[in-house]
């Protein structure tokens, strides 16, 4: 059970509860012991994922809020909402939106992979690739998102990638082959099926930002626009462990030329990523990349980069 008064919830353990983690404790890495009831404070207007751990520390759900976090990997965190929590939800298009399923076979992996793809309904100004797809297109639903600016006429009109990984940790952690991949596999095959467009982008989320950040600095010829939410920037290709790794990527680059790119950043305030962040934001500014940098009172979650989708699609390709 919780109890909320302005920024202060008091979380009350049921019986086999001896721990609580959420995004504020980078979930298993940093549980907060429980031997009774607990005050934690958070940002004004704050949304907050959290679960129990019993004494296995096996994660199970407060059994006294029914309100189910929007998390498409795990059953088990439940949401909390603070006075002052006003999302702004991403517009409705109007018209059916159209997504064309598609296999190929990648000879960088040596398996079938699956994509899907939106084609808006005037000539695509832009393709954005996009990594973790069928969350992006299904709990996030950025194609009914982008179709509903373009019917707005606040973007122009942009093609969806939606790109599926089999084992998104090691895909995305600077490897060569998933570089291969996109490069000479996805890319070549999208625009064969549909045609070339003037630009390409990328977007992605926690692993998915990160590799995104690390495709447009190698290829940036290739991908000058780009969108990360959450990413993680605590990683290195010497390394492996994503809470304790040197920030190696905002490293290089810092001590690269300034590239042709253009970015939107945001990220959550209740996450062990925020500080990563916000020194990649301000490596950006003192750099003089054109970037956005957003902070939202969430954490590591679809809530958080669900409000982002907006907002990156007009700053990447407004009208």
């Amino acid at each position: 059970m919780v109890e909320v008064h302005g920024r202060n919830v008091t979380f009350y353990p049921p019986p086999k509860a001896r721990y609580l983690v959420g995004d504020f404790t980078d979930w298993e890495k940093r549980p907060i012991p429980l031997p009774g009831p607990i005050t934690l404070e958070f940002p004004p207007g704050a949304y907050i994922e959290y679960a129990f751990l019993d004494e296995q520390k096996e994660p199970f759900p407060d059994p006294d809020n029914p309100h189910r976090a929007q998390n498409p990997w795990w059953s088990y965190p439940r949401a909390i909402e603070l006075p002052g929590f006003d999302p702004t939800p991403p517009p409705n298009p109007t018209r059916p939106v159209e997504v064309q399923r598609h296999r190929l076979h990648s000879k960088a992996f040596g398996a079938l992979r699956r994509y899907y793809v939106y084609n808006p309904p005037e000539p695509a100004r832009a393709t954005l690739y996009v990594h973790d797809g069928v969350a992006y297109y299904r709990t996030a639903k950025l194609a009914e998102v982008a179709q509903a600016l373009l019917e707005l006429g606040q973007i122009h009109p942009i093609r969806i990638v939606f790109l599926e990984p089999e084992d998104r940790r090691s895909e995305y952690w600077f490897n060569p082959r998933y570089e291969t991949f996109v490069l000479e596999e996805a890319v070549p095959a999208v625009e064969a099926a549909y045609g070339p467009t003037p630009e390409k982008a990328l977007l992605g989320a926690s692993l998915g930002g990160l590799v995104s950040a690390w495709l447009a600095w190698r290829h940036p010829g290739v991908f000058p626009k780009l969108a990360t939410q959450s990413a993680c920037l605590t990683a290195s290709p010497a390394g492996g462990d994503s809470y304790t790794d040197p920030e190696w990527l905002t490293q290089q680059y810092q001590q690269s030329p300034t590239l042709p790119l253009r970015f939107y950043c945001e990220t959550g305030q209740l996450e062990w990523l925020l500080a990563p962040n916000r020194r990649f934001a301000a490596m950006l500014a003192d750099k003089g990349y054109p970037h956005l940098y957003t902070e939202r009172p969430s954490g590591h979650n679809w809530m958080t980069w669900r409000q982002g989708l907006a907002p990156a699609l007009r700053y990447l390709f407004g009208r």
